[in-house]
């Protein structure tokens, strides 16, 4: 069998969790059937991040459509990509991004088409702001490709919900819930020497507690509400932000205001913008006393998944597949988050889910052996269900299943 995944993010260029997905899974899946990688930002070397078995084509934007807007420069990509799948059993399109590609690589040389879903258009409406008109165009082509998909891989039960309700055209059979894995061999506490060494190179007090966030900055991931909450965390407690790649300038403006007016109010304010090797991010996570997600569009939450295997508790809102993730109660906190029924994903108040999520970090952060003892059963449990060699097997079951 040769499947051919077909992926924005690949390694080296890889920034959020999807492509940490395709990247793990097709190392898994090439030591069991013929795995085809093709995916944007060009050409591959054999960069030490990058899983040796699968077989990977990188393709650039077509130099016409260099200057066009990036829905339409997405699309040429696509074309490349879906000429170029002949010859595979399957093809498994990952993010709108590419699930134009598969859909019409499917069309083309008559194999069925599986995409998996890490999150959705229709409930990203602040991509307007990013894409401009081409948010009409991404929504067009995810939904063009989801309603002829011969299966749809939903991250989490609440993506499935998600899905149905976006696309009720969608026979309900054909969804199939698999999880996003974890690497627990990559992502584990490191030695303590390590854990120390970082954490003074970014001026981390080991003597006083920390809340750490790990994400891009982008709506989806509430940020301007943690900023918003960290006003009312006690004066001992540090906030770091490793925080990035902003999906607007308004926005990202928006986000450094907030931080320089959160350093004015308190000390131990910590804001890291460069994307950062595994390694220093595992030492960070495991330097904090608490992981905060604070996301109000989350399918899964991959991020969850990384602190929990560094051992660190979790704090998170209360969305999509988060609480499949973390346990209430046993490996972290769920702050309950009632949200806007606009599509938004606003919540409804949120002045109280700020103050809710303060009043979570604030107790995580007072009680550090409760803390740790969250931190370690998060570890059990991201050993126990979430290891990519059983989400592998999930996935190759559904392809049998597609092509029998």
């Amino acid at each position: 069998m040769r499947v051919d995944l077909l992926t924005r993010e690949y390694p080296p260029h890889v920034y959020g969790g999807a492509g940490v997905h395709v990247a793990e899974l097709s190392a898994v899946l090439a030591r069991q059937i013929e795995v085809q990688v093709r995916c944007f930002d060009g050409p591959r070397s054999e960069a030490p991040e990058t899983p040796g078995p699968p077989r990977v084509t990188g393709y650039q934007v077509p130099p016409c459509l260099q200057e066009a807007n990036s829905a339409l420069a997405t699309f040429g990509v696509d074309l490349a990509m879906s000429a170029d799948v002949a010859g595979a059993d399957l093809v498994h399109s990952h993010t709108w991004y590419a699930n134009l590609a598969g859909h019409m690589a499917g069309l083309l040389h008559d194999v069925p088409h599986v995409l998996s879903a890490h999150s959705l258009e229709p409930l990203r409406p602040w991509k307007a702001e990013q894409l401009g008109g081409g948010y009409a165009l991404s929504s067009w082509a995810e939904r063009t490709a989801y309603e002829g998909a011969a299966r749809v891989i939903a991250v989490s039960d609440g993506m499935r919900q998600d899905i149905l309700r976006s696309y009720p055209q969608i026979d309900p059979d054909k969804v199939q819930v698999v999880h996003n894995g974890i690497d627990v061999h990559a992502w584990q506490r490191p030695e303590e020497e390590t854990i120390d060494q970082v954490a003074a190179r970014y001026g981390i007090d080991p003597t006083r507690p920390a809340v750490i966030f790990v994400g891009r900055i982008t709506r989806q991931k509430g940020l301007t509400y943690l900023l918003a909450a960290a006003e009312a965390l006690p004066p001992q407690v540090q906030l770091v932000l490793c925080a990035g790649a902003p999906d607007t300038p308004e926005l990202a403006a928006d986000i450094t205001a907030g931080v320089h007016r959160l350093q004015e109010q308190r000390t131990g304010v910590v804001w890291i913008s460069e994307m950062l090797p595994r390694q220093e991010v595992c030492a960070l996570l495991a330097a904090a006393t608490v992981f905060v997600c604070p996301s109000i569009y989350e399918p899964l939450g991959i991020v969850n998944l990384e602190a929990m295997a560094v051992g660190t508790p979790v704090v998170a809102s209360g969305t999509g597949g988060i609480p499949e993730v973390v346990q209430d109660g046993v490996t972290g906190t769920i702050v309950p988050l009632e949200q806007a029924d606009d599509g938004t994903g606003t919540p409804v108040d949120p002045q109280r889910f700020s103050t809710d999520l303060a009043e979570a970090l604030t107790a995580m952060t007072s009680e550090p052996e409760r803390a740790a003892a969250m931190g370690a059963a998060g570890r059990r449990r991201a050993e126990a269900e979430f290891s990519w060699t059983a989400i592998a097997e999930q996935t190759l079951a559904l392809y049998r299943d597609v092509l029998a």
